[in-house]
């Protein structure tokens, strides 16, 4: 075991947070800490760093092992710019570096007399730094920060700004690359996806899948937790419960686990009645003697001191309270609720995007997603009229009422109470408005909390009241699921599958994409691109795109010439393992760079029938892409683009109808 926790408890002031947290974790496992905001996940990890100590209980960890804890919120460093503060996890090869390049100096400047011992001193430490360098990886520094760096979306152009003046999720982001450069043996994760985009999050979930160390990660992102963790522990009621099983696993497990804890209980409770009834009619009996029978007496208190001593099953809470979000509108809209005509947006010399035009219809419920800084937002503050577009028109059709929810921190001033704050939003009498609070988990005192000093999560339920009292029938979200629980996630997902009305929401969290969204709005690269299904569905005709295009260079290559791209404005419709397949059997070049051309006669005598099927289907579907593009009408009435094509596409038949041939031949060479 690498960490070992029995029966810890920890108190804050009065409050118990955790009554009975016992369980072991082995070397390499890939665990998700999850439970309701409050539970304690982020005390435990406190524990486990030796910030905190507990109060009751025993935490061992194995000696030597190096702890690495990413913190939600990154404190600045003076004046450090950003590739100091990644270069932190290279302290010591940096130092022997600088001490190599001292040595150096020093051994230049020796001249001919110098002693012998000295010039050996400097050679034996000279080789022994550099031995330890190498092994550290010192050579490999500038590689490994780049490749960090850029897998998290962090830029060359941010290495010479200042740590300090990055806002928090920036900083969060720089804190992460420089834990995982550092590679502890155990990586304390605290929401390691807030403030990464997809592509970051997805790299991040590859590195951790092959992370050689533990990983105990705090996450609400439940698509993150399939994909990384293989084991699952729960902080409820201030206990731990352990599932060994993915996300998706451990909600089945624990539906089983609440039913059978149930029945235990119902048994138990049946038995506890018997035992009771029986010692009560013991001690009757006895009393009803004369003189009293003390037998009965005896085997009455017998009866119960092993009452006593059983160890009582805890009635499990099956439905648990959570946020109450049901939104309703007072008026539908027309069927046409947001028009984007041929919007164009950029900064100075950079470009967001250009020529977005799409419409956005009553029902519908639309995702928008890309990178950070693609201009998702800024989109979004054009639909909602706040910002104009450099070119094109965005418009809300009849009867919009729009409902907005901004990616915002809590306000600051403070002076208002979270009860003061709803009423005058909301425009509603006390015990309403407290009524209408408590639906949203503020109970009792808590709703005279000051605004200032409400979590992220419990700053999104207020607005989220708020916003379910304007009754609107556009919503218009950004970045909704962040610091929800899941519990809260969930609420919020039963709700937008009720609601009525039109929903767009700018949001990095794939589970609840794939749950609530039939389309999709991405930008990527300047791109503006409409895509009708799920992330999922998104995810499937990127990588079909990308089977195409691969297939299509390698024909390219093939011919000698380069051969013009179809237009991708079009959904490709060339199946992955159809393009791989032909990608990998035919007598193109390799993708990795083979210089044979073309394969020896042995080999292509190996040839299954299935084989050249394959590469014939694939060519086949190539050309039905090239025949709809050209049926586009955009693209026939521009002549030059559609010659292009038909230069595209007599490239792509004479290819198809060698594979016929080189069939045919070797087919009756085997007869």
């Amino acid at each position: 075991m690498i960490i070992s926790c029995q029966n810890v408890q920890k108190y804050h002031g009065a409050q118990l947070v955790l009554s009975d947290i016992t369980f072991d974790i082995r070397q390499g496992e890939k665990i998700g800490l999850i439970g309701r905001n409050g539970c304690g996940k982020t005390t435990l990890f406190r524990l486990l760093s030796s910030e905190e100590r507990p109060d009751q209980g025993q935490i061992s960890i194995r000696r030597n092992s190096i702890i690495g804890l990413l913190s939600q919120i990154q404190e600045a460093d003076g004046d450090e710019t950003v590739y100091a503060v990644l270069q932190r996890s290279f302290a010591k090869p940096l130092e022997w570096q600088q001490r190599l390049r001292e040595l150096e100096q020093e051994m230049s400047g020796l001249n001919a007399g110098t002693d012998e011992q000295d010039w050996n001193r400097l050679l034996k430490e000279y080789g022994s730094l550099q031995e330890k360098f190498e092994a550290a990886g010192g050579y490999e520094i500038e590689a490994s920060i780049q490749r960090v760096a850029a897998g998290l979306g962090i830029g060359t152009g941010q290495y010479d700004r200042r740590f300090a003046s990055l806002s928090g999720g920036e900083k969060t982001k720089v804190g992460l690359a420089e834990l995982l450069l550092r590679r502890p043996d155990i990586l304390l994760l605290d929401e390691p996806t807030n403030h990464l985009d997809m592509e970051a999050i997805e790299w991040l979930e590859q590195f951790l899948q092959t992370y050689d160390g533990t990983v105990l990660a705090i996450s609400h992102d439940r698509y993150f937790l399939d994909a990384v963790v293989k084991k699952v522990i729960e902080i409820e009621d201030g206990e731990a419960i352990t599932y060994h099983t993915n996300y998706s696993g451990y909600q089945v497990e624990k539906e089983a686990r609440l039913l059978q804890q149930f029945a235990d209980y119902q048994e138990q409770q049946k038995k506890i009645k018997q035992m009771q009834e029986s010692i009560k009619r013991l001690i009757e009996w006895g009393n009803r003697s004369n003189p009293p029978n003390p037998s009965f007496h005896r085997r009455a208190a017998s009866m119960q001191k092993a009452l006593d001593r059983m160890v009582k099953v805890k009635r499990p809470i099956l439905e648990r309270k959570s946020m109450d979000l049901q939104l309703q509108q007072d008026d539908r809209t027309g069927n046409q609720v947001v028009i984007l005509d041929r919007i164009t947006k950029g900064y100075g010399n950079r470009r967001l995007f250009s020529e977005a035009s799409d419409i956005l219809r009553y029902g519908e419920t639309t995702a928008l997603i890309g990178g950070n800084g693609a201009g998702k937002s800024t989109l979004l503050r054009m639909i909602l009229g706040q910002e104009s577009p450099d070119s094109g028109s965005c418009t809300l059709g009849s009867r919009a009422v729009v409902g907005y929810l901004a990616q915002e921190a809590v306000p600051e001033g403070g002076g208002q109470s979270v009860l003061r704050y709803f009423r005058e939003e909301a425009g509603l009498e006390e015990g309403e408005a407290r009524g209408q609070l408590a639906r949203f988990l503020f109970y009792g005192s808590d709703v005279f909390k000051d605004i200032t000093n409400l979590s992220g999560g419990e700053w999104t339920r207020l607005r989220f009241a708020i916003l379910m009292h304007r009754r609107p029938n556009l919503l218009i979200l950004d970045e909704p699921t962040n610091h929800l629980d899941i519990d809260s996630r969930e609420a919020l997902e039963e709700a937008l599958e009720e609601f009525p009305g039109t929903v767009l929401a700018v949001s990095h969290d794939r589970y609840f994409i794939n749950r609530c969204f039939g389309k999709l709005w991405a930008i990527d690269q300047g791109r503006f691109t409409s895509f009708s299904g799920n992330y999922e569905y998104y995810k499937e005709k990127q990588a079909e795109k990308a089977a195409a295009a691969s297939l299509q260079t390698e024909m390219s290559d093939q011919g000698g010439k380069q051969v013009p791209k179809p237009d991708t404005s079009l959904k490709s419709k060339v199946p992955a393992e159809i393009a791989e397949a032909a990608g990998s059997r035919s007598g193109l070049p390799a993708k990795s760079g083979s210089s044979k051309p073309e394969r020896s006669t042995d080999s292509r005598k190996q040839r299954s029938s299935i084989s050249w099927e394959q590469e014939i289907a694939a060519a086949e579907a190539l050309l039905g892409l090239i025949d709809a593009e050209m049926l586009n009408p955009v693209i026939a009435s521009d002549a030059e683009k559609l010659a292009e094509l038909q230069h595209t596409r007599d490239a792509a038949q004479e290819k198809l109808d060698d594979l016929y041939a080189s069939w045919l031949s070797e087919a009756e060479t085997h007869q």
